[in-house]
């Protein structure tokens, strides 16, 4: 594999202070396509339709012990669509891993029998009520298919955790209450809210979209404000479901999801979350790319390293030892984080 960054003798001592010699999340993208064609994100347009393959994954066996890998989420594109599913789920059943799938949930009623045996918790991509749901997704009808699926799963294994994820956007930024009820009917353990990135070259963006691309997902100033008062009244209506954390967000947590949209509008500084994503977690892509999370650029490739080397190369080290949360200007922009307590 080629060196990114040519590394100075000097420098050596510093740069194996990044070294990651534990890794508790890995995120595996196991296809490059999606069965939805959302209005926030532009996966769905890859023409290809490569998927993971199970045999793939015996490089990285030993790596995983030693890295004391915990969990694994599988991801996409759409995981489901992957033909070797059962394989992979069974490969790390085996290491004894935590297996969680983060999907749009269209095919849970088809897969019910793997996705029952083979996980430990499902994360939903869930926009808003039905007809809601259903436009941002531009599928017809896919809430109620996964209304299905749940409850296809759920025949098999009544206790699996099943959660869902909602990106508050203006087809939907008006709609929390209504989405936090439609979680409930579907009978979901969780919900939560984050704002729609549209300012990164993540999600199968060439390079960041451009302004008119940005207003189709972001809010006016009409609508943000819309936003801040339906979040208000999200926070009175089910205050007992936050702190009971079926809504996982904080009180200030769900405001912050209108300042983003405000940082966007008003120009005003942008302020990067807590977060340890890049120390603690890795995202794998379906062409063995390994990336420190889903918005900053791959730094090894894991069809051509075990994983352990892969997360370690000389670009990774390089990119860990620079790496400042606070004033990376992706970072500042980010809609997400991981803070993960060791």
């Amino acid at each position: 594999m080629p060196v990114l960054y040519e590394i100075q003798p000097a420098q050596s001592a510093h740069l194996e202070g990044s070294r990651i010699t534990e890794l508790p999340i890995l995120l595996l993208n196991i296809h490059s396509q999606c069965n939805c064609r959302c209005v926030m994100c532009d996966i769905w347009k890859r023409k290809d339709g490569r998927e993971f393959h199970a045999a793939d994954l015996e490089r990285h066996r030993d790596s995983i012990r030693r890295l004391g890998v915990r969990q694994i989420v599988l991801t996409g594109g759409e995981p489901l669509l992957n033909r070797e599913l059962e394989a992979i789920c069974t490969f790390f059943r085996d290491l004894g891993l935590h297996l969680t799938l983060l999907t749009t949930g269209l095919l849970l009623q088809k897969k019910a029998a793997i996705v029952a045996a083979g996980f430990d918790d499902i994360i939903i991509s869930i926009d808003g009520p039905p007809e809601i749901h259903d436009r941002i997704r531009n599928v017809s009808g896919a809430f109620r298919v996964i209304q299905k699926g749940i409850l296809a799963v759920r025949a098999l294994r009544p206790e699996m955790p099943i959660s869902c994820r909602t990106t508050v956007q203006k087809l939907n930024y008006a709609h929390l209450r209504a989405t936090v009820s439609a979680a409930r009917s579907l009978g979901l353990n969780s919900i939560s809210f984050l704002a729609a990135d549209v300012s990164s070259a993540a999600f199968n963006r060439e390079e960041p979209w451009a302004l008119e691309r940005q207003e189709e997902v972001a809010l006016s100033r009409a609508e943000l404000m819309k936003l801040e008062d339906e979040i208000e009244l999200l926070i009175e209506t089910y205050q007992e479901d936050i702190k009971s954390g079926f809504v996982t967000e904080s009180q200030a947590k769900l405001r912050r999801i209108a300042n983003r949209f405000r940082e966007r509008i008003d120009g005003s500084p942008t302020k990067a979350p807590i977060c340890n994503a890049p120390w603690v977690s890795a995202v794998m892509e379906v062409d063995g790319s390994v990336r420190p999370c889903f918005f900053h650029p791959s730094v090894g490739n894991a069809h051509q390293l075990p994983l352990e080397e892969a997360i370690n190369t000389d670009a990774a080290l390089s990119f860990r030892s620079r790496l400042k949360v606070a004033s990376n200007p992706t970072c500042q922009r980010c809609v997400c984080s991981l803070n993960y307590a060791r």
